[in-house]
């Protein structure tokens, strides 16, 4: 199937070369040129683990390929997709101009044959339709008739793990009042739904849940909301347990061999950040405030979150006391391992609050430490290695739970420093392991 992918930020670039790459002809647009030059040269403006192999086997296959021409990649697509960046604004509500842009681009672009519209982004409750009048007002500007529809087909990738979950998904979901819309959608899918590409082949076929626009929209909502409430509750949990002296990874471990609660997302640290729950959760507040109804528990969430981050700093000032002049190291800048994006990622506002209270901040990830490119970081110094960031520390921090931290020389680092503490934001390492190297171990809820 001819499809065009429009935006090609985290989820545009990963579904256009995951749809290229079972076969599809995918033409891939966004409007940044140098971004575009760079992809037409293969090389992957993003970090994602097998994304770039990825995009250079399509490429070559002749399967994939990017422009800023948005009518080339509308007039080529039988499926067009929207995924542009839906950023949160002061208010908590959905910065949607994006979207709008490329719908009315879309709309003052359509040729003739029918067109399955895809909103991929995130976008708030009601906006299939609205994308559809946005379209409709670019026809009637230009006296076009085409026909067209509009699918909500949310993403559920995690950064890091992107390709697996597209060949490998739970669920793929699509919102629509077209059945010759979800047909297409399904003729789409067909090689995932059927696992030709999983990990697993044998496994029965993915399930597809097909239900009304509005509906697609919220399942996309809730099953963050759901998430972030979770890893909030944990760290409830965690909090507890460092004041009566139980451990959380025992309480987490307990408790998640019950099927009703399972075992993912009950890992106890500094909290949830990245660019999905933060924003997704927040928007899913304001459109119920717009509702006339108080979301008490997802307004508890996202306190336990902001609150979650500077237990750390508290920790610091327990085992230190006065932390100006005192010299911290982070391990760790991400919000999560296996990416580079330090949206809403915790380590940013650890820094921010030791640099408040007069510490000197160090810092060293296995991204951005070798990209150079330090993502407008202020005051922290961001090391090479993880022995110059260990060399005379007061502490260090594990905030971001990267798997090469696992197998560090802990006992040397130990050496380096001029206090061997070791705060464990993450509850990553072996706190046996950490005493043996050196270390007096804080961990959290532990």
């Amino acid at each position: 199937m001819r499809v065009c992918v429009i935006g090609t930020g985290y989820v545009g670039l990963v579904t256009g070369v995951c749809l290229a790459h079972i076969g599809h002809d995918v033409i891939c647009v966004d409007n940044n040129v140098e971004k575009v030059k760079l992809m037409q040269a293969g090389q992957s403006p993003i970090y994602e683990p097998g994304l770039s192999e990825l995009m250079q086997s399509a490429s070559e296959a002749g399967n994939l390929q990017f422009t800023t021409d948005l009518t080339l990649g509308v007039q080529k697509g039988e499926i067009l997709f929207i995924a542009v960046g839906t950023p949160s604004l002061p208010t908590g509500e959905t910065d949607t101009r994006y979207v709008e842009a490329v719908a009315r681009g879309i709309g003052s672009c359509l040729n003739g044959g029918y067109k399955v519209i895809v909103n991929k982004s995130t976008v708030p409750i009601g906006s299939g339709d609205w994308v559809k009048m946005i379209v409709l007002e670019g026809l009637n500007e230009n006296h076009q008739r085409v026909n067209f529809d509009v699918v909500s087909n949310p993403e559920f990738l995690r950064e890091g793990s992107a390709i697996y979950d597209t060949f490998n998904p739970d669920r793929i979901v699509l919102g629509s009042h077209s059945e010759e819309a979800i047909s297409l959608m399904l003729e789409l899918y067909q090689p995932i739904i059927q696992r030709q590409f999983a990990l697993d082949t044998s496994l029965p076929p993915v399930p597809v849940v097909i239900t009304d626009l509005s509906s697609a929209e919220m399942i996309k909502y809730a099953a963050n909301a759901f998430l972030a409430t979770k890893i909030s509750f944990i760290n409830e949990i965690a909090n507890i347990c460092d004041r009566v002296g139980a451990d959380v990874t025992q309480i987490a471990k307990g408790i998640g061999l019950d099927s009703r609660i399972g075992e993912k997302f009950l890992q106890a640290g500094i909290g949830w950040g990245g660019s999905c729950f933060p924003k997704d959760v927040s928007a899913l507040i304001h459109t119920a405030d717009d509702y006339g109804y108080v979301t008490k528990l997802l307004n508890a969430t996202v306190e336990v979150n902001r609150r979650q981050r500077l237990i750390i700093v508290e920790k610091l000032q327990k085992e230190l006391k006065i932390l100006k002049g005192k010299t911290i190291g982070l391990l760790g800048l991400t919000f999560k391992p296996d990416t580079d994006d330090m949206r809403d990622a915790p380590a940013v506002n650890i820094i921010e609050e030791l640099n408040r209270l007069g510490a000197k901040v160090k810092a060293y990830d296995p991204i951005v430490s070798q990209s150079g490119l330090n993502h407008g970081l202020a005051g922290v110094s961001v090391e090479v290695s993880v022995e110059m960031l260990a060399d005379g520390c007061d502490a260090l921090v594990l905030t971001t739970d990267w798997q090469q931290f696992l197998t560090l020389d802990y006992a040397q680092l130990a050496q380096k420093m001029h206090t061997p503490l070791i705060i464990d934001g993450r509850n990553y390492l072996d706190p046996h392991r950490m005493k043996d190297a050196g270390f007096h171990y804080i961990g959290i809820g532990r």
